[in-house]
């Protein structure tokens, strides 16, 4: 029998969940639903499953083992939560939700209730993430010094006029950072570990009518020891692939979308070479750098099958609940830094700035 999937929320990320969720064998899409109905009608008729216009009776549906949630960053909790309180296996998008109180409901219920959950980080599957992880496990690198991620990205203002949930705290929780950088903050602290301490800046300086941020940098420190930087922006025109640096001091890579362009050790090897040309050309879209929709299904369709794994053997997927809520956290902290003009220590704890973020997402 299939593995019955469910999507929550029918915009343009669930497209590509359907992508990846038919390049399964095994699993199957069997239903949707939508706050529109109209919406969860127009996906189903194009995919083939049956629309939901109520989430309970959705939840009831026992075709569907796993939901998967696609709706906007700050919706995320309530049908996550009532999923699996329903027995259903979670798999949210990025970020897991936009308040450290939220990301901790979900993984709470969905501990509570003993169902998987999993956080839509498809990077981490690409071969470049994979090979620069293997390398840094096996030593190559020696001591990380330093790791940089760069998202110079480009959104135009009708991308934001284009949604009322975009730009703003409520429903986006954040810009940059929160909305497009977030899959190389996750892989930047999966390379290089656990953040310690965050210095940052941010600014909104190319769009009108939004609340969050167009550009942010923000220095590192490590829990090892080592540096890092990330550099955010949609305000980069045309758009560049986003990029991550990491250096220590026997060995360096760069990773460009999903090419290698820099590999070098001071133990090399035959093998060094053949990889790095392998590695390289392989981007063949824009990787979101300009246009949303400019994205590969490919990463997800690896992570649903970590997920239905994972379910099967009773074991972690790749990235769970609280992988996910990681990035989350770091981000916050930055613009914790940004908005005080101080160096903020990780882990964070409750304090006024971030309760009064807490509180505009609870409006």
């Amino acid at each position: 029998m299939a593995t019955g999937f469910g999507v929550i929320g029918c915009g343009m990320i669930a497209n590509f969940h359907a992508k990846a969720i038919a390049d399964i064998p095994g699993a199957k899409l069997v239903a949707c639903v939508d706050a529109v109905p109209a919406s969860a009608d127009k996906f189903a008729a194009g995919q083939g499953c049956t629309a939901y216009h109520d989430l309970e009776k959705f939840l009831a549906d026992p075709a569907i083992d796993i939901v998967t949630i696609c709706t906007p960053s700050g919706l995320h909790m309530e049908p996550a939560v009532a999923a699996a309180k329903a027995g259903k296996h979670v798999i949210v998008e990025k970020p897991l939700e936009i308040t450290l109180d939220r990301c901790d409901q979900i993984i709470h219920a969905c501990e509570q209730a003993g169902v998987t959950l999993a956080t839509i980080f498809p990077a981490r599957f690409h071969a470049p993430a994979v090979l620069i992880k293997q390398a840094i496990d096996s030593g190559r690198f020696g001591k990380l010094a330093l790791g940089s991620a760069y998202v110079k990205w480009f959104r135009t203002q009708e991308y934001y006029d284009g949604g009322k949930w975009r730009g703003t705290w409520k429903l986006d929780g954040g810009g940059a950072l929160m909305n497009q950088a977030i899959h190389s903050v996750d892989l930047l602290t999966y390379f290089m570990g656990p953040v310690k301490r965050i210095s940052a800046m941010t600014a909104t300086l190319a769009h009108e009518r939004i609340e969050v941020e167009d550009d942010a940098v923000a220095a590192l420190e490590f829990a090892s020891g080592a540096l890092g930087t990330i550099e955010a922006s949609t305000a980069a025109f045309p758009g560049h692939l986003k990029r991550i640096e990491i250096c220590g001091n026997c060995g360096s890579a760069t990773m460009i979308e999903e090419d290698i362009t820099f590999w070098e050790f001071a133990d090399k090897t035959e093998a060094d070479a053949k990889l790095l040309a392998d590695m390289a050309g392989r981007t063949k879209t824009g990787g979101g750098a300009a246009d949303p929709s400019a994205i590969g299904h490919h990463g997800h369709t690896q992570q649903f099958q970590d997920a239905m794994n994972a379910i099967a053997n009773k074991t972690k997927p790749q990235v769970d609940g609280r992988e996910g809520r990681r990035s989350v956290e770091i981000i916050l902290a930055i613009y914790k830094s940004a908005e005080t003009g101080q160096a903020i220590d990780l882990p964070l704890t409750s304090d006024p700035v971030l309760k009064a973020r807490e509180n505009i997402v609870k409006k």
